[in-house]
């Protein structure tokens, strides 16, 4: 024979189960002890919470993951800037046209790159068209075949306006304007697509060559 369960508040022994006092719409709710390793865990996180947001929110001991991410981020931008220091210190036009782009495997990462990166505006083959049935299409680029420099044609102005983007008074191609890629480039990477170009249409730098 089943034994009807004590009725009461809360369960206040290990084992014993109550049938709560209250009842809503025909509806009964049992109450048993929870096991102590489990009161146990929830008032920690109750203590550590408090304490967590005591020493992040008032006393400023962490950081904040904002903080956290602008730190990173810098330190990101400072060995960049070093990096850069130490390309352009070894950088020069001629260096770029007799050494850079003269090297197979310096002018071959330089295409990897700009293949990635630059084609889409500029097209595979430095056009800045795309065929459509036929019919060439300008793209969002300069051409670089045309010899014609908006920016200025030596190699360490070539190098500069891919690191830094188009100049702040521009007003872009068709209105678009280039982004730096400095931000997202190495300055190896940025010299080596400059190298590229320049085996591309070895022409144009000629009187950089003889120097």
């Amino acid at each position: 024979m089943n034994q009807e369960p004590k009725r009461g508040h809360f369960a206040k022994e290990k084992g014993e189960v109550i049938l709560r006092e209250h009842e809503y719409d025909g509806i009964q709710e049992y109450d048993q002890k929870l096991p102590n390793w489990w009161l146990f865990t929830f008032y920690g996180a109750i203590v550590f919470f408090v304490g967590y947001w005591f020493f992040y929110y008032n006393l400023g001991m962490m950081k904040s993951d904002n903080q956290i991410v602008r730190d990173k981020m810098n330190a990101i931008q400072a060995v960049k800037t070093a990096e850069l220091e130490k390309t352009l210190a070894t950088l020069d036009d001629a260096i770029l046209v007799n050494v850079w782009a003269t090297d197979a495997s310096l002018v071959s990462a330089g295409e990897a790159t700009y293949m990635m990166n630059c084609s889409s505006c500029h097209a595979a083959d430095l056009s800045a068209t795309m065929d459509a049935g036929g019919t060439r299409i300008p793209l969002p680029g300069l051409p670089l075949t045309d010899h014609d420099w908006k920016f200025g044609g030596k190699p360490m102005e070539m190098f500069k306006l891919i690191n830094e983007g188009s100049p702040a008074d521009s007003t872009g191609n068709n209105g678009a304007k280039m982004q730096p890629w400095g931000q997202t480039l190495t300055p190896k990477q940025v010299a080596e697509v400059v190298a590229f170009i320049i085996a591309k249409v070895p022409d144009d730098f000629k009187d950089v060559a003889a120097e």
